[in-house]
């Protein structure tokens, strides 16, 4: 499997970027199914991490997610082409196009799917959401579910 990560057009010059959200966006950059044990690197033990369809607690069952998510994929970046901060500097927002294959979902080409993170974070990240539309990144390239999901996004728009 294929992964890389760019960072383009960040709000912040590199020595802003506090150093465990350099660390996030450097493991992503090489982050595949054979080297998840890495992400000890930069999540707290007690990680709470969602996104649209998932909701894990802990290092060992973000871990168990991780490597059901990556188990079929291909090719996977991230382009991260924005970093915001908080004010207090323990947060940071991060926002992205994921680009990935599946052999199963689009006929095996790249699909392209826009999201953001919101990451907390002391000395590691303790909370980790993701925010995409579901439906980009999977239900519209199910054989027949996506059929029907075009089909009711044309009527409706």
């Amino acid at each position: 499997m294929q992964n890389r990560s760019n960072v383009t057009e960040l709000t912040l010059p590199d020595d802003k970027v506090p150093e465990i959200v350099g660390q996030f966006i450097r493991l992503y950059q090489q982050l595949n199914k054979d080297n998840l044990q890495r992400l000890t690197e930069i999540y707290s033990s007690d990680v709470h991490f969602q996104d649209p369809l998932h909701q894990v607690y802990g290092m060992t069952a973000l871990t168990d997610y991780f490597t059901n998510l990556y188990q079929n994929i291909t090719h996977i970046e991230f382009d991260i082409h924005q970093i915001l901060l908080s004010e207090c500097q323990h947060q940071a927002s991060l926002y992205w196009v994921m680009s990935y294959s599946h052999p199963k979902l689009n006929k095996g080409q790249t699909i392209h799917v826009d999201g953001s993170s919101l990451l907390k974070f002391n000395d590691k990240i303790y909370f980790h959401r993701d925010y995409f539309d579901a439906g980009q990144m999977l239900y519209q390239h199910v054989p027949l579910l996506g059929g029907l999901i075009n089909m009711l996004n044309k009527r409706i728009g």
